[in-house]
This record gives structure tokens, sequence and C-alpha cells, in this order.
């Protein structure tokens, strides 16, 4: 059985540009060798926005090193970037970005949704790249609802859906560089579930809605992180509420994690090299 570690809370609140309000759960500064692969997340709680006609997001910006995981849970988010590549995301879709050797995006409200304004609620992750994946060729997924298996759990207790790894057979459509789970959860109120995971690999349930049990003691709170220790492979999950969470299960990298802003590299010789390479306009391979 997966005992709890300790339960993570943000660091605080900030703005992304000007459409994403969000708060730190974590990053590659507090708790990234016990969220190895994962380095970021970013919640943007549920808020609303007024319709607009201006764009609300975030220009221009680069990465190196690692790779970005937008999942909408309400509103609309488009992006482009320097390979060209790019498109707009609702409500269940993700993009799945890897940012490799370099790329420089855009990240901004939907047009659509902009005009109509509404709820808006999503999370952003930083996923980390194997050292011998740093420089890979930059990509980007774009993956709508549709394309991610969703299986029900026993006993009407709710609803996986695979984004990516696998589970009951069912795997997900996003691409990764190392062994990872990521699950979009549905929990029904009343319910409980077990899950099994490998030995030895991060797990962590960040709640987005609802009220959790882990075990039992430990009630896991909306916008709260559940770190988990390393050691079993089953995680039982009781709902108390109607609960919408996020699981997050990889093996970690055991590598060293150096970070400077958008640069997320092994070494202080590579992010340097990052620095000069996006100042001269090398970040973005040809």
């Amino acid at each position: 059985m997966k005992k709890l570690a300790f339960i993570k809370r943000s660091n605080g609140n900030h703005w992304v540009g000007d459409g994403f309000p969000v708060q730190s759960i974590f990053s590659y500064r507090d708790i990234h060798e016990e969220m190895s692969p994962f380095l970021l997340m970013d919640y943007a709680a549920k808020t609303s926005f007024e319709p607009t006609k201006q764009r609300r997001g975030v220009g221009k910006h680069p990465h190196r090193g690692f790779e970005t995981v937008s999942i909408v849970y309400d509103g609309q988010v488009s992006h482009h970037d320097s390979t060209n590549a790019g498109g707009t995301i609702g409500p269940g879709d993700v993009q799945w970005m890897t940012a490799g050797s370099g790329i420089i995006h855009e990240e901004y409200h939907g047009d659509d949704y902009a005009r109509t304004g509404g709820p808006f609620e999503m999370i952003q992750l930083w996923v980390n790249l194997p050292a011998k994946d740093k420089m890979t060729a930059p990509g980007y997924q774009g993956i709508t609802s549709a394309q991610i298996p969703e299986v029900q759990l026993a006993n009407d207790a709710g609803i996986v859906r695979v984004i990516a790894g696998a589970f009951a057979e069912q795997k997900g459509p996003a691409h990764t560089f190392s062994e990872m789970n990521v699950w979009d959860v549905r929990l029904n109120a009343g319910s409980t579930s077990a899950f099994t995971l490998p030995e030895g690999h991060t797990t962590a349930i960040f709640v987005l809605h609802g009220l959790v049990k882990i075990g039992d003691a430990h009630q896991i709170q909306p916008a709260e992180l559940a770190v988990m220790q390393l050691d079993g492979t089953e995680l039982v999950l009781e709902a108390q509420q109607d609960a919408v969470l996020l699981l997050l299960n990889g093996a970690p990298l055991n590598e060293p994690v150096v970070g400077h802003g958008p640069f997320v590299m092994n070494t202080w010789e590579e992010i340097n090299q990052a620095v000069d390479d996006y100042n001269h306009g090398r970040l973005v391979a040809a």
C-alpha cells in the first residue's frame, strides 16, 4: 500500500501574461527530486473572463530541455511556435509540446472563447527530458478529448482518462521520452478505488475539485498535491465528494536538474549555452 509522504500547497499566485492567473503548486526550485520526472505545475483555478476583442495570454518566449503539457478543463487555449506548429484546444483537450533543443512559442485564449468569455480552468505541467534527449528536435502534439481513452472504474466509482501511459489495457495518445502515467480522474462521491502503480516510481495526486481521502487518515483538499512514498504498488482513493484530480506517476530520472527561467538542463554550462543561443538567435534548430 502506498503511503503519503507529504502534502504540497501553492507557492503563491501570479499571472502568466495577462491571460493565465495561476497558483504555482511546485517547481524545479523546490521538490523536483521528489517529483521527477515532473518539473513544475501551474494551476489556473476556475475563474471567469469577460468577452473581449483583445488577445489575452503570454507572448513569444523560449524553452529548452523539457516538455510543456497544457490540460484544459474550461475555456480555450491557442498555441503557436517557431516550428510553425500549433492549434487551439478546449475542455478535455491537451497540448503536449516538446521544447527539446529549443523552441519559441506563444499561448493565448482561443478566439472563440475570447469573444464569448466565461469560465476558465487549466493546468500546465513541465515534464523533464532525460539527459540523452535534452537536445531532441522540438515537436508538438495536439491531443483532442476524443483521442483520449476513457476507462470506467468498477462499481460506478468514476472514470480515468488516459492522457499518457496506460490504464486497464488502454494506452494514452501522448508520446513520452520516459516511462510515466498522466491520468485525468473523476471519482463519484462515496466510492473507493484501488490503482496499481509501479514500485519505486514517483506518484502524486493533485485535487482540482472535491475531497479525496488517501488510506485511513489523510484528506486531500482542492489545490493540494499529495506526494506519495516510493514504496508500495497499490494506491487507494476514497472520494468523500464528487472529485476531479490529476494523477501523476513516473520513473524518476535520477539526473541533475539545473533550471534558469525557461531553460532546464543538467549543468550550468548547458544553461549558459542556452541563454547565449537564445540571445544570438541560435536557440531554434533549423
